[in-house]
């Protein structure tokens, strides 16, 4: 199938997407008084397996789990540490750090992919872009000031900053996994599905055996829960996985840099987080590494046309 280069409607929904991606941490961040974040992450998983099952229905996809349940069992694993590291480090540090953290997954999935997959080799410019993203990183843990965010302590936001980046390396392995076996031509629905019931399953047991089960049904917690349940992990990621199927993969990775930007800004409107200097100094360094590493053939081409119009205006 020939994908077609993005237009007004592509924008349109990925603009629309980073948007409800930015705002996951900060949901989950508003409503951790009354549900636990890993409780929060455990039970929207399940409501969307509910939600996806009915999809699956309704299109008379297969069901059937059995095929590819080992990388389908590992990709769900390493789902579920991603989003146990999010909950666990949203109760250390702010939810606009662990949007860059767990932003920073392109750079690991390049890693990954460079040794497993010989037509994945890292050239020049994605070198550089990991080089700089690994620069801005360590300026973020290197830089930063005593309460420099929502009077949080600085050493407790160190550990939620390192948590959020182990997230980050979670979901590049999945990356890494999904693209090196059988998922990466299975139904996109089936691979979602693996990952959403494992992740139910394990972290609901973690909420359980930590004691962190208890639930205050409030109107903050109830409309997180249904954001994040429904919007997120069933009608988000269902967009993404049409976009994917109908536009070029690397122009529509471009605008997901968006999404810790909105992250970052709907920390600070929302729940009044500040941002330190040295950290939006770091960050800027890691998501210019990211547009590097992942969005290098976009630029290129760009260039290049560039480059070719200016010839031929050479030649008129």
């Amino acid at each position: 199938m020939i994908r077609k280069s993005v237009d007004a409607q592509a924008i349109g929904l990925m603009t629309l997407l980073c948007m409800t991606w930015g705002m996951q941490q900060v949901s989950i961040k508003l409503a951790a008084e009354d549900i636990a974040s890993v409780m929060q992450i455990a039970l929207r998983s399940g409501l969307a397996v509910v939600l996806l099952t009915l999809f699956m229905l309704w299109r008379r996809d297969s069901l059937s789990l059995r095929e590819n349940w080992k990388p389908g069992l590992l990709a769900g694993l390493l789902f579920s540490a991603e989003f146990f590291f999010v909950a666990e480090g949203l109760r250390f540090t702010s939810a606009s750090h662990i949007s860059i953290f767990v932003y920073s997954a392109p750079i690991f999935a390049a890693l990954g992919l460079h040794i497993k997959l010989p037509a994945e080799r890292l050239n020049g410019i994605q070198w550089a872009g990991i080089l700089l993203a690994f620069c801005g990183i360590a300026i973020t843990f290197l830089g930063r000031e005593d309460g420099g965010s929502a009077g949080l302590d600085a050493s407790d936001m160190i550990i939620g900053d390192l948590l959020g980046l182990l997230a980050g390396l979670s979901w590049g392995a999945t990356t890494v996994v999904i693209r090196c076996s059988n998922l990466s031509s299975s139904p996109a629905s089936q691979t979602l599905m693996y990952q959403l019931l494992v992740c139910f399953v394990l972290v609901l047991a973690a909420a359980i055996f930590s004691d962190r089960a208890a639930i205050n049904w409030t109107t903050v917690a109830t409309s997180s829960l249904l954001f994040q349940a429904v919007i997120i992990c069933f009608i988000s990621f269902l967009t993404w996985f049409w976009l994917l199927g109908k536009y070029v993969a690397s122009q529509l990775g471009v605008f997901s840099f968006m999404t810790p930007l909105f992250g970052m800004l709907f920390g600070v409107l929302i729940l009044d987080e500040s941002l330190e200097q040295g950290f939006i100094f770091g960050a800027a360094l890691v998501m210019s590494g990211i547009l590097l590493v992942s969005g290098q053939s976009v630029i290129r081409r760009y260039f290049s046309t560039l480059t070719g119009k200016k010839a031929v205006d050479h030649k008129r």
